[in-house]
């Protein structure tokens, strides 16, 4: 079942009951698409317990039959070996007829004047030859050893073609497991879509009055309402890398034996997650994982712990289980707990070793500083190199850091020629490592040598500049080849633009309004606030409905943060950070905060109320929105990251969770945990954000920047259009996989439309520096792409263009478009006085 399948006939379910008009024709249709799945994922499991049972059935036969050629055999050799003892006195003694004396067949024995009793032998061939003569022994022979090996080549054949049979059986269980997989992740994102309408229209059934539950003679059919919603995410993030210190000495190499770096480099290259790494970040892994060892029946990861350590396994067989319930066992080469070298995060499943083991481990910390300096080295080095080059010496360092970026590596083994005289190009090269011939032909059609290139050195550079007619050749003249650095007239193009125009766009704009909110809440006291009921509930806390004791006129938002919990995460320096960037930050796209404050036992962040509710309420009650819908909110965000960005703000957690619809109807942006403040064409290098919509060089710990932001722009798209994000797996690791295998691996529903799809596939690029906004024009590109065509970006602007949805709020603490939270059950956090927070 293919996710457009499942999403179009969740969107036509939608469709049915859109606008509140919900009826009977619409919940029979998702209910029997639902039970269509559920039916046909029952009987792939019958036919995959049929598939095994044969599959055990046939394992007997053949060893029934190995065990019938093993005794065949055992004749065979027996005949053989009494036939050769025949042949050879026959041979020796032709006039002589009679029965050789050493077989002693009227069991009394004789040959060499000894006595003798008949032994086993004897009596075999005793009922082989009975008054026969030997001639007559020997054909009976022959013709017993011919069947005997004719029925040998027929049991060898019938047990080929059990083998074959066995591997079919085998590979067409695998492919049922597939299919099951993907049938399961389709159920659960036809549930994500189809059950918040079913929710809504059994809901609607269950309130109406003239609806009989049990009326007489007929069927009862009333439907209980569905407790089960839709859960929000929660964003995770690992501790903040901030700065190199401590990371510019040397890593702690362990020696290792040949055999052991092989079998964890292939461990490594065998893992779904690891194997996308660079070689030489799994050279430097493999000279830092250290031994561990675990004798048989000790726990090597725990359900429920906290992780930090990742382990690869070189002997042993471990035993791995869920929730008290054994779920497989693993032996050789492998990786486990590769979830802990990302963040900070519990365990899944429980390992034990089952045998004893002998492990290698690394540390979160130690893997995520070879990731950095991997990258910043590698940055540094293509860096240096184009501050080398005349026509890249000017230009500004973020700039050239973006150009280091997509600099291609590619590789020329000794006598290629990377540049052919006469020949047109738009590429530019830099030469990394090894050495090139220049040569130069003649009239007389001989080349002629002109001088030798080495590292540092480059050629191509006018091709940048238009002028694509090579004037010579390059031949790669080392015995071990030459590495280039490559970057092509277009993509180079694309990067080069009036960067101080857009960074400096917003420079001057808003301080005077920042100044006002200061002095207006300077005098606000913790004490002043009166909570009216709570808005939602956070990774760290609660966000409460609160007004001023002497001012009932206007509503706040107070964000109220456990200090001890931000500590044990390790998360300070991401409050920081928001508080920081939301003291500053005054555009209509972004929620304003007014005043903070603290206590022995949590922060407090006093923000504007947005009473419109969250869009994440709206799509989970949808299911889905249209194309203009979607297109009004993204163009909110798009100008809510066209502010940040300007700043060299990267936000990172961008989901329909932290949108917030205003009175008005327009969107703000909300929950700045994540963002930080760039230095100009620099990067950051912490795991952050939402499962779903982290970019893949966040999973891959190569460094990001605002054009992550992008990439999560397009995910959100797809979100709002289908009700489900494009990229979704039972766990975190298995979302992490299908967002490497690229947007290209995602089927696109038929509902959304092909500027839409065009859009989101420009946006959702492996390469960071290919995603629309990120290159030349920036943000601007995204406004002028065909999807937003007469869209009226100016009215949004000026507030003047009407919303999609316009919410229902009747007063300043009307919470009617937020859900009922409970009271927090854990109570009142331990408090903290260790200083971090002087400056919040």
């Amino acid at each position: 079942m293919s996710s457009s399948s499942s999403v179009a006939a969740a969107a036509a379910v939608h469709g049915a009951g859109k606008n509140g008009n919900t009826g009977n024709g619409s919940s029979t249709t998702g209910a029997k698409y639902d039970r269509s799945i559920e039916d046909t994922v029952v009987a792939l499991r019958r036919e995959l317990r049929t598939v095994y049972e044969t599959l055990r059935e046939q394992n007997e036969k053949l060893v029934d039959l190995e065990k019938d050629v093993r005794d065949r055999d055992i004749s065979i050799r027996y005949l053989k070996n009494e036939y050769r003892k025949l042949k050879e006195y026959y041979q020796c003694s032709k006039s002589d007829l009679s029965v050789p004396p050493n077989f002693a067949l009227n069991g009394a024995g004789g040959g060499g004047g000894g006595g003798g009793v008949a032994n086993k032998e004897n009596m075999m061939l005793r009922e082989h030859l009975g008054s026969a003569s030997v001639e007559d022994l020997l054909q009976k022979l022959q013709k017993e050893l011919k069947e005997k090996e004719a029925m040998v080549r027929e049991l060898n054949q019938k047990v080929i073609r059990l083998s074959n049979n066995l591997i079919y059986v085998q590979k067409e269980s695998l492919s049922k497991d597939d299919r099951l997989d993907e049938l399961q992740n389709e159920i659960d994102k036809f549930r994500q879509v189809v059950r918040p309408i079913t929710k809504a229209m059994i809901e609607k059934r269950c309130s109406e009055d003239t609806f009989d539950a049990w009326s007489p003679g007929v069927e009862n059919t009333r439907i209980l309402p569905v407790t089960e919603t839709r859960i929000k995410r929660q964003a995770i993030s690992a501790e903040p890398l901030s700065s190199l210190a401590g990371m510019q000495g040397d890593l702690i190499k362990i020696p290792k034996s040949s055999l052991s770096r092989e079998i964890i480099k292939s461990a490594i290259l065998d893992n779904d997650f690891m194997k996308n790494l660079e070689m030489t970040q799994i050279r430097e892994i493999v000279d830092c994982v250290y031994p561990v060892q675990y004798a048989a029946g000790s726990l090597i990861i725990k359900e429920g712990d906290v992780g930090s350590i990742v382990y690869v396994m070189e002997e042993g067989r471990v035993e791995v289980s869920r929730e008290g319930k054994y779920l497989s066992t693993l032996s050789g080469a492998k990786v486990l707990g590769e979830l802990a070298i990302l963040y900070h995060c519990q365990r899944t499943a429980t390992i034990t070793a089952a045998t004893d083991c002998k492990l290698w481990a690394i540390e979160r910390q130690c893997f995520q500083t070879i990731m950095m300096r991997t990258g910043l080295i590698r940055q540094a080095e293509y860096s240096d190199f184009l501050k080398s080059v005349p026509i890249f010496k000017n230009l500004p360092e973020d700039t050239l850091c973006k150009i280091s970026d997509v600099l291609e590596e590619c590789y020329y083994q000794k006598g290629d020629y990377i540049i052919r005289q006469g020949a047109r190009g738009d590429t530019f090269f830099i030469i990394s490592k090894g050495q090139v011939r220049v040569t130069i032909r003649q009239d007389t059609q001989e080349e002629k040598f002109i001088r030798t290139l080495g590292k540092g050195d480059f050629f191509g550079e006018k091709a940048l500049q238009g002028d694509d007619l090579r004037t010579a050749n390059i031949i790669c003249d080392s015995p071990e080849g030459v590495t280039c650095l490559v970057i092509d007239r277009d993509t180079f193009n694309q990067l080069i633009s009036n960067l101080d125009e857009i960074r400096n766009r917003y420079n001057d704009e808003g301080v005077s309004q920042r100044k006002k909110i200061y002095e207006e809440f300077r005098e606000v006291k913790l004490s002043d606030l009166r909570v009216i009921s709570t808005l939602g509930v956070g990774g760290f806390g609660r966000v409460e409905l609160v007004q001023l004791a002497q001012d009932k006129s206007r509503s706040f938002a107070l964000k109220q943060m456990k200090k001890a919990q931000i500590v044990e995460t390790r998360q300070q320096q991401h409050i920081m950070s928001e508080k920081e960037i939301m003291s500053e930050a005054n555009s209509d796209f972004i929620v304003k905060l007014f005043k903070t404050f603290k206590d022995r036992k949590y922060l407090y962040m006093l923000m504007e109320s947005c009473l419109g509710g969250e869009l994440w309420t709206i799509l989970r009650d949808r299911g889905h929105f249209d194309d203009g819908t979607t297109r009004f909110y993204t163009a909110c965000v798009v100008e809510a990251f066209d502010y940040l960005h300007s700043r060299n703000i990267i936000y990172r957690d961008l989901k329909p969770e932290n949108l917030l619809l205003d009175v008005s109807g327009y969107v703000k942006l909300v929950d700045f945990g994540f963002a930080k403040k760039l230095q100009s064409g620099r990067k950051t290098w912490t795991f952050c954000g939402t499962p779903e919509y982290v970019a893949p060089e966040v999973i891959l710990n190569r460094g990001h920047d605002i054009s992550a932001d992008y990439w999560s722009l397009g995910v959100l798209m797809f979100e709002l259009l289908t009700g489900t994000p494009p990229f979704t797996g039972a766990d975190p690791m298995r979302t992490y996989n299908i967002i490497l295998k690229g947007i290209d691996a995602i089927e696109f529903p038929r509902n959304i439309t092909r500027n839409a799809s065009a859009l989101i596939k420009k946006l959702c690029r492996d390469n960071p520096t290919e995603r629309l906004g990120y290159q030349r024009g920036g943000i601007s590109e995204i406004q002028k792409h065909k999807w937003f065509d007469g869209f009226y970006w100016e009215g949004l602007r000026n507030r003047s263009l009407p919303p999609p949805i316009l919410p229902k709020v009747q007063s300043v603490v009307d919470t009617a478009n937020f859900d009922d939270y409970p009271s927090d059950p854990d109570g009142p956090p331990p408090d903290d006085l260790s200083g971090w927070d002087d400056d919040f």
